[in-house]
């Protein structure tokens, strides 16, 4: 891994773990240990890097939902493949990470928001389509009005959610409560089934106490 690479990822976890705001380039820095001046050889200033960073992030992210797509045998295992690995992703997530990126680093935040308002969103669509054409989901879903409630559930997850959790939970027990509300209130009873066979075969029932 080049100096560079090994910069992001370093400084990926400094901020999940403490947020954008509170770590600076000296943090980071002093965690690499390596000098500031080493860090701005790649990076003119933090918003660079953060930029850099958000943009590499949403390339991955879409590579794992069409892996996820591709991959999963219907439209109730695509859902709950999202779910496989985020306890180890999101469970130490700084809860204020997002907040920070929209108040601090503009450019990085319309990044997440245009992946959002248009890939997370077609993905969505498209699961519904999928989900209603494999009669697992309700066959008189409003695609239209669910897709947009999804997303919605999602600006929840991203956003300030203190008022849901009383800061009892992290972002991963958010995630995977409203996932699985979100699952069964869409899908019919063969996919209801469906569900109870992939928790019993994983033994896993995609919650978090």
């Amino acid at each position: 891994m080049d100096i560079k690479a090994h910069i992001i990822k370093e400084a990926d976890g400094l901020f999940c773990q403490f947020g954008f705001k509170s770590v600076t380039m000296d943090d980071i820095a002093k965690h690499l240990g390596i000098s500031k001046k080493t860090i701005y050889q790649h990076f003119k200033d933090k918003d660079e890097l953060v930029n850099t960073l958000m943009t590499e992030k949403i390339a991955n992210h879409k590579c794992e939902i069409q892996y996820q797509i591709n991959n999963s045998a219907n439209a109730v295992e695509e859902v709950l493949f999202t779910l496989q690995n985020v306890d180890s992703m999101l469970s130490t997530m700084n809860q204020k990470l997002f907040y920070d990126l929209q108040k601090y680093h503009t450019k990085a935040w319309l990044i997440f928001k245009e992946f959002k308002q248009h890939h997370i969103s077609e993905a969505v669509y498209s699961n519904l389509q999928r989900g209603i054409h494999e009669g697992l989901y309700r066959e008189e879903l409003n695609i239209d009005i669910i897709a947009q409630l999804r997303l919605d559930q999602i600006d929840i997850i991203f956003g300030p959610h203190e008022r849901y959790t009383k800061n009892r939970y992290n972002l991963a027990n958010v995630i995977i409560e409203i996932t699985k509300h979100f699952l069964h209130g869409i899908c019919n009873e063969k996919g209801l089934a469906l569900i109870k066979k992939y928790e019993k075969t994983t033994n896993k029932n995609y919650t978090h106490n």
